[in-house]
């Protein structure tokens, strides 16, 4: 068999994971588990991208680049056009609904192979396991972008909520020297470097070396924090719903719903992560499609609630801006629930900083357990059995960037290295089916190849729908990653072979 397309036998990455100098402590529940897919899904989005999707928004497409890529293939010159994208209306929740459909058919995948593959790396790992090598090293390196492009655009919004509370609380603002980018779409701001963005991931990075027990406890109570603040606006604000808000429903039919749906699927990313704390249940083979399952269920009830809560408070054309759910709150006099919304945001992206922190770090340790990265990031902390090698090293690299750039203007990358991911982990479900059939599978997949490939097509059609500029650097960046595989990794794992 080619090396390029050499598989990992499960039953040997499961022994590589036992072994002492490498080996993690097993501490996860179906409880921990779900707090963390809540904690990776459930950002600031849902008080912000509810509304613009309700609202509608206009795009102007510059050039060429900026243009979705299934509009150019579409309308050729005629795509460089302002465009309105027509708002979902009330109609917002059933988009909701729809895009958690979609997504359930790849967490579907995920929990088959996670329950039959519990190691770390999620996505990577299922890729070594069913499609070989070379694809393992195209989606780890996929991973590793999706994770430190996500991380830096989420600390660089903490930065900026958190100056806006500390003004709103207070009165007092940090210095704009050390509280925004230096550089914003590649001019200087004046500022000398976004501290607290640094400083935050730091925290963080403390606490992930400390013990995954500690993350997660922390992280649970960031998730409770965050859903008390959700409840509060639901019950808070029911009674000023306005039915009349409601109607029309549906102000532009079955196109404002779908494109609803194409605005607030990127809510919904971050429930792999889940998958990346396997090999850290103590029973992962029925905890992993439980975390992956529940916490799906619960934000998509989530999600619907604020949505009806929202649109039925205020008009839906009201609602494109940057901060709808707190404008609305502020317009009914509900400054009480207006600071419960402001506090959930705020720990929203601490909770999804850190789940996606923790998530990275696996990444980085599965790989170089596997000789595709250098030896010292799966060095395993003696005493708190953590890749703290890894951890540190992950938070300075999304830490100073985080603290130099707006990462805004990147935040599609994220999109497109997570979609990417779902159509490996799909294929791999369809693969193992045929190659080992007979392995005992903790969960399966119904209607297989049906259902893996029903979620191939709809990540495929949702990757179109990004820019040309975003396939143009999501390619630059595999292109830089094959140039390490085949200069670098490809020779040790060859030598260990």
């Amino acid at each position: 068999m080619n090396p390029l397309f050499r598989t990992k036998n499960i039953d040997q990455l499961i022994a590589d994971s036992e072994d002492p100098n490498h080996k993690l402590s097993k501490t996860l529940g179906p409880w921990s588990l779900t707090a963390l897919g809540i904690g990776a899904v459930i950002g600031s989005g849902i008080f912000i991208l509810t509304g613009t999707a309700a609202a509608g928004e206009t795009l102007s497409f510059k050039s060429v680049l900026h243009a979705p890529l299934l509009d150019l293939l579409r309308y050729g010159p005629d795509a460089l056009s302002t465009v309105g994208r027509p708002g979902a209306g009330p109609g917002i929740a059933l988009s909701f609904i729809l895009v958690a459909l979609a997504c359930s058919f790849a967490a579907l995948c995920y929990a088959e192979l996670a329950s039959m593959i519990p190691i770390a790396g999620s996505a990577y790992t299922y890729a070594y396991a069913t499609l070989g090598e070379l694809f393992a090293w195209i989606i780890g390196w996929d991973l590793i972008l999706e994770y430190a492009v996500s991380n830096m655009a989420v600390a660089v919004g903490f930065s900026a909520y958190f100056n806006d509370i500390l003004d709103g609380l207070f009165g007092v603002r940090l210095p704009k020297e050390l509280s925004e980018p230096m550089l914003i779409e590649g001019q200087f701001t004046g500022s000398w470097f976004n501290l607290p963005s640094f400083l935050i991931l730091m925290v963080l990075t403390w606490l992930l070396v400390k013990g995954l027990r500690e993350s997660a406890g922390a992280n649970n109570i960031m998730v409770v924090v965050k859903l008390l603040a959700i409840f509060i606006f639901i019950f808070g604000a029911a009674g000023a719903v306005k039915t009349e808000n409601w109607n029309p429903f549906f102000p532009n039919g079955a196109s404002g719903v779908m494109t609803g749906a194409a605005i607030v699927f990127f809510t919904y990313i971050g429930f792999d992560s889940v998958s990346t704390a396997a090999e850290e249940c103590r029973n992962p083979q029925r905890d992993l499609p439980i975390g992956l399952m529940v916490s799906l269920v619960i934000c998509t009830l989530l999600y619907v609630a604020v949505a009806l809560v929202l649109s039925g408070i205020a008009n839906y054309k009201t609602l494109a801006n940057a901060a709808p759910v707190a404008t609305a709150l502020k317009q009914l006099g509900y400054d009480g629930i207006r600071r419960w919304v402001s506090i959930g945001a705020l720990v929203g992206m601490l909770s999804s900083l850190l789940v996606y922190q923790y998530g990275q770090a696996r990444i980085w340790f599965a790989m170089s357990r596997d000789k595709l990265l250098p030896d010292f990031f799966s060095a395993v902390h003696p005493k708190f059995r953590t890749p703290h090698v890894s951890t540190v090293i992950a938070g300075f690299v999304v830490g100073i960037p985080a603290g130099i750039w707006d990462i805004g203007t990147f935040a599609d990358l994220a999109n497109i290295g997570t979609l990417f991911a779902f159509i490996v982990v799909s294929a791999g479900v369809i693969v193992l089916r045929r190659r080992q059939p007979e392995r005992p599978r903790g969960f399966r997949v119904p209607l297989v190849p049906l259902l893996p490939m029903f979620s191939i097509v709809s990540c495929l059609v949702l990757m179109m729908s990004l820019p040309l500029q975003t396939w143009v650097r999501f390619f630059g960046w595999l292109a830089l990653g094959l140039v390490i595989y085949f200069f670098y990794s490809r020779k040790r794992t060859q030598a260990v072979s």
